[in-house]
């Protein structure tokens, strides 16, 4: 009887922990997506902020924008939303100040670093992710490829990232916050991105790091950018 009692319980144990990690994040990362679209309808319906001054004009027409930076935000509060085409269509994401799982993470998405700098800003722009559970934002972050688009929401419009390159780095190795990823104390007045999430799966032994640059940025004014253009979505990461 003892015996039957135990092999229940730990059937209902592994029946638990393969909801949290499979049923659990297929269901909170729709949470998630929608949150993130009803924060972008939000933004859509309200009246257009006044576009940043224009830096210049190439010669097919383009017009360079200076990116507004706005200020940093508070510890868990969401100031912008996430997309990857190559994350699929629906994928919207909140970012909110702060990396602590109880606050950030778990219960919002993606987490700024407290010395990251901010979207459009030149510098490092540092945030973190799940790649298992909690809706894991970043389980596929190994899937990017050269060129994915990596989108920045908020409500002066859309900064647009190019992902460069992938890197695995020991948890001790902060560097790749620094302005300049792996460069600490360079300046190149450049702006760059910096996904980290932990590597492998289910796994704290390691960060998976991947880097982007900025291309450019479009006020809210002129509608969602071309780099926002489906493209073949990348499978979960298992």
């Amino acid at each position: 009887m003892l015996g039957e009692l135990l092999l229940t319980a730990g059937v209902l144990v592994l029946l638990f922990v393969s909801w949290q990690m499979w049923i659990g994040d297929i269901i909170i990362g729709a949470q998630n997506n929608e949150k993130g679209a009803a924060l972008s309808e939000q933004w859509a319906q309200a009246p257009a902020p006044e576009p940043p001054p224009v830096v210049e004009t190439e010669p097919d027409g383009t017009v360079v924008y200076e990116p507004p930076v706005r200020p940093h935000p508070a510890d868990a509060e969401i100031f912008a939303n996430m997309l990857i085409p190559r994350f699929g269509a629906d994928y919207n994401v909140h970012i909110a100040g702060g990396t602590s799982r109880a606050r950030t993470l778990d219960r919002i998405g993606i987490g700024l670093y407290t010395q990251s700098k901010m979207p459009g800003e030149v510098g490092n722009l540092a945030l973190a992710g799940h790649r298992t559970t909690w809706g894991k934002p970043f389980n596929r972050i190994d899937k990017l490829r050269l060129n994915d688009a990596i989108v920045v929401e908020t409500l002066d419009g859309w900064y647009t990232y190019r992902f460069r390159t992938l890197e695995y780095v020991r948890p001790t190795e902060v560097d790749v916050l620094a302005d300049v990823p792996q460069q600490p104390g360079v300046q190149t007045g450049e702006r760059y991105i910096t996904l980290t999430a932990c590597s492998p799966l289910y796994s704290l032994a390691e960060r998976i790091v991947a880097y982007g640059v900025f291309e450019s940025f479009q006020p809210r004014a002129e509608g969602p950018p071309a780099s926002l253009a489906p493209v073949e979505p990348a499978s979960p990461s298992l």
